[in-house]
């Protein structure tokens, strides 16, 4: 089974490797490699349905006539000239020119396909030869020719994403993190119709639309039309090839979106999505003044005294995005989180705004969401075609205690956090059913993980019998023949002997903890096992249609996803007992690995195991291998668990009746006389109150401890780089 986490890790490790071993920087590289990528994806399709069409072809006289580009219409595959197949280039010859060859395969992919007519990167001349000839050759692996488009979606997205995060292409402003574009999808659901993104950077959130599409069971291509603009050329390039390397198409055009205006969309979208610039200074007010995107009395929200320009354009872009919209359209969009409180002609509009009733939810988010800015910002969704028991209200949710750490700089969304985000507004919106197939959902998985756990705790027992008669055996044949006593004068001997005897010791202490760890492993085991069966045996009795391959105890996924509120509730009361008994497992699965371990490094280290002849070596490794991956596995089954019974917890806790209620510190429903007694701001921390902390378990406060060495790492590198930077100065100072 392909994991595409770690091929999409290796490819970059490989081809960032070659980058820094070259006379390229990352702007330079990008968008070359990109083209590379696109390359060999369209070259799969190509020959995937080639071979489709090729059944189909009608022949006569006992051939089948050629194919032509008309083929390859309506099946998300571009038409490839013989020149422009990833093969040909792969199989050059030795002395050809490769950097020629590419250049001639992308034009002639343009000359054949309408929206990527001057877009493919065509500098490849200016690349190495070996260079180049090492990158096609990475991006021709066995899993990639093998691989599907959604392989390949995935590849593409992620290189942008790491080519974000290096600082390539503008310093990143074209790339959207995936959590932020995600939840967008999620509250909107651009599920049809005409979809504009006037600052589209890579089409990032017309490719999540995709998805979402797709994960319906539906065709996005027949369904919804694109509409994208972009000042940037290079970000232009690169939506038009993300659209394709999706197997979409739209309409993607460049400009500035302040002045060049889509005055035939005005009024006619479903949906507005985008993460435009924020804080723009420099927007002409004579250009705009008689925009007609500017719905406001105020339109323009203030002027700076000394550039005479715009004093700042967020409200600008708030507005386009209101006035892109149908009378049922919905907008979501990435803002400032300044722009929520902003005063002066910014409150102006921002009450007009609130006035429509059309201003439905807003989220904050937390700082780090961005690769390259540290700052924390807001999403806000506009709904005109709200019911009338929603118009005078608004959803605030405060997120910005929600998040996953990814690296010291990076968080984003986990995919349960995603998911529970989206549920708070689906209640919001009367939808209870989907917040109860979600929890429905999450007690599947419990249970599904939870009925592995006899299995993988089975697996623990041959290794760990094995490891443990191996250390056994050396335990009892120790003594005389320990090479450290041999041939030793008799008073140095008295003191070798004295610290052999110790490790000794040592050794078969540890050798004694283990067997009593073992013990209490097999009874905590014994103790779970009987009443998880006991449950496991209930919960299949509640869902009666098994899933395939899981056996009798599996659960149907159908079934507690529409089961009550109350029902739901009980199982999961039902399944709390094991919370403690699995945590308790837990430990004792680590203790006994560590103990294990503990054993052979002693008798290996302390007392020269390997040059005696009673040590079997070979086998000792064996085992303690075959240990190590039935604890990591034992673990991740029980964590799994342990995690998804706290997203049960999580949603159940805060939504017991499984209505909308008001949750301190995450969440309020707040109507238009409660923003006005606010000072018209629309930041969720003023309604929503203080978040009441859970009480922590050893979980929480390990993964605090990580995010806590995560951002001492971060200051630590920073004090070095300002260190230096002083250093450097004074340096100069002195000269």
């Amino acid at each position: 089974m392909l994991n595409i986490s770690q091929l999409e890790s290796s490819l970059w490790q490989a081809a960032d490797q070659l980058r820094a071993n070259s006379k390229l920087n990352a702007n330079e590289y990008s968008m070359p490699v990109l083209g590379l990528i696109f390359l060999r994806h369209a070259t799969n399709r190509f020959i995937a349905v080639k071979a489709e069409i090729e059944k189909g072809l009608s022949s006569r006289g006992g051939k089948k006539r050629p194919i032509t580009i008309d083929d390859f219409k309506g099946k998300s595959a571009i038409f490839l000239p013989t020149e422009a197949q990833y093969d040909r280039i792969l199989n050059l010859a030795e002395n050809a020119d490769i950097g020629k060859a590419i250049n001639a395969a992308m034009k002639a992919i343009e000359d054949e396909t309408q929206m990527l007519q001057g877009v493919l990167p065509k500098e490849y001349t200016s690349f190495e030869q070996d260079l180049l000839y090492n990158l096609v050759r990475i991006f021709d692996r066995e899993e990639l020719r093998k691989a599907t488009g959604d392989v390949f979606g995935r590849i593409y997205e992620y290189f942008l994403n790491k080519f974000a995060m290096s600082g390539a292409q503008e310093g990143g402003e074209f790339f959207t993190p995936p959590s932020l574009v995600r939840t967008i999808v999620n509250m909107i659901e651009p599920e049809r119709g005409n979809i504009l993104d006037p600052a589209c950077g890579s089409a990032g959130m017309f490719v999540q639309t995709g998805h979402f599409v797709e994960n319906r069971g539906e065709d996005a291509a027949a369904k919804i039309t694109f509409y994208g603009q972009e000042k940037s050329d290079t970000n232009t390039r690169l939506a038009r090839m993300n659209l394709a390397v999706h197997g979409l198409e739209g309409i993607i055009r460049q400009g500035n979106t302040f002045y060049d205006r889509w005055e035939e969309l005005l009024g006619e979208c479903d949906f507005v999505m985008s993460n435009p610039p924020f804080n723009v200074d420099g927007v002409s007010p004579e250009k705009v003044k008689t925009d007609s995107r500017l719905f406001t009395e105020k339109k323009i929200p203030g002027i700076a005294a000394k550039t005479k320009a715009v004093s700042n354009a967020n409200y600008l872009w708030i507005q386009y995005f209101y006035s892109y919209l149908n009378e049922r359209g919905r907008a979501g969009f990435v803002m400032a989180s300044s722009a929520s409180d902003a005063g002066h002609g910014e409150k102006e509009i921002r009450e007009e705004l609130i006035a429509t009733q059309a201003v439905d939810m807003i989220i904050s988010i937390g700082t780090n969401f961005f690769y390259t800015k540290s700052l924390p910002c807001t999403l806000w969704f506009f709904d005109k075609g709200k019911p009338a028991e929603r118009q005078d209200k608004v959803l605030m949710i405060d997120a910005r205690n929600v998040y996953r750490v990814v690296t010291r700089k990076i968080r984003d969304f986990s995919e349960e956090q995603l998911q529970n985000i989206t549920a708070i507004a689906w209640l919001y919106r009367g939808q209870q059913e989907r917040y109860l197939g979600l929890v429905g959902e999450y007690l599947n998985k419990t249970h599904q993980e939870a009925a592995t756990i006899e299995g993988v705790l089975t697996q623990l027992e041959s290794p760990l019998v094995k490891l443990t008669q191996l250390l056994h055996t050396f335990s009892d044949r120790l003594g005389a023949s320990l090479p450290l006593l041999k041939d030793l004068p008799e008073v140095e001997g008295l003191v070798a002997e004295d610290i052999a005897n110790q490790n000794i010791e040592t050794f078969r202490a540890t050798l004694s903890e283990l067997e009593a760890g073992i013990q209490e492993l097999t009874a905590a085991r014994q103790d779970l096992i009987g009443e998880l069966q006991v449950h496991l045996a209930w919960f299949a009795e509640k869902n009666p249609s098994p899933l395939a391959g899981r056996g009798d105890l599996a659960p149907a996924k159908a079934g507690w996803g529409s089961a009550t509120n109350e029902a739901q509730k009980d199982c999961a009361a039902r399944f709390v007992q094991f919370i403690p008994q699995l945590k308790t497992l837990q430990k004792h699965i680590n203790e006994v690995h560590k103990l294990a371990s503990r054993a052979v490094e002693l008798a290996e280290k302390k007392l020269e195991a390997r040059k005696q002849d009673i040590w079997d070596g070979k086998e000792v490794k064996k085992q303690r291998d075959a240990l190590d991956i039935v604890r990591d596995q034992a673990i991740f089954v029980i964590k799994s668990t342990l995690y998804m019974k706290a997203q049960v917890t999580w949603l159940q806790s805060r939504f017991p009746e499984a209505v909308f209620v008001d949750v301190s510190g995450l969440c309020k429903v707040v109507t238009r006389d409660e923003i006005t007694q606010q000072d018209s701001s629309l930041t969720p921390g003023r309604y929503v109150g203080v978040t009441v902390l859970d009480g922590e378990d050893e979980e929480d406060i390990e993964e605090r401890m990580r995010e806590i060495h995560l951002e001492l790492a971060s200051l630590n590198d920073e004090a070095v780089e300002l260190a230096a930077a002083i250093a450097a100065n004074f340096e100069e100072l002195m000269l």
